[in-house]
């Protein structure tokens, strides 16, 4: 005598645990089709999402989800050409002494940061509404807020970005706690600022 369940419960639960998987996560998991080709299918047929984890593992992803570097592709800055990234070097050695007097004199409130760089020679970026970038290479603006208990804090301090060339960015921040500067490319969709995590 066979001790094995019935097809049909089961099947049910997969589709029960796919359909809430595809409600909370935002990976590439999706509910199984359930349109007029389903219901096609031999009942024994198992569809492609129910069949567990894609196979394919992006190279590099090491212990980090299967498509990690595909999903976060909007947080890889891009390439500096080599000539670029020096002179975004040599602009960033004539920012970090003007932001290490600021944090060390517990004066990072972007006004007070804008204004010291603006001493420095750069013109403010401007950019239309459209996003087409108008002039200017300076952009410095509040710290990000984040979430944190039962709601957003904005913390207290700046960021700053100086687009130096078209692939080539000086970023930095002064908080209460520390300062930073660094170089990179910009990102695809926010410029020299790294954008935040979407999911």
């Amino acid at each position: 005598m066979s001790t094995s369940m019935p097809a049909r419960p089961v099947g049910l639960a997969a589709v029960a645990l796919a359909a809430l998987a595809t409600l909370t996560a935002c990976g590439d998991l999706h509910a199984p089709d359930t349109g007029p080709r389903a219901a096609a299918r031999p009942s024994g047929a198992s569809s492609p999402s129910a069949s567990g984890a894609s196979p394919y593992v992006e190279p590099g992803a090491g212990d980090r989800a299967p498509h990690y570097n595909e999903n976060n592709a909007y947080r890889r800055a891009g390439e500096m050409a080599p000539a670029h990234a020096a002179d975004a070097e040599r602009e960033a050695a004539r920012i970090r002494p003007v932001l290490k007097r600021l944090w060390e004199q517990r004066r990072w409130n972007p006004a007070t940061v804008r204004t010291a760089l603006l001493r420095l020679g750069y013109e403010e970026e401007r950019v239309a509404k459209d996003g087409k970038r108008l002039g200017g290479t300076l952009t410095v603006t509040g710290l990000p807020s984040h979430w944190e208990g039962d709601g957003p804090v904005t913390p207290e301090g700046s960021r700053v970005a100086l687009r130096v060339h078209d692939d080539a960015c000086v970023t930095a921040f002064l908080q209460k706690s520390n300062f930073a500067v660094s170089t990179n490319g910009p990102y695809p969709e926010t410029g020299c600022f790294q954008p935040p995590y979407g999911h």
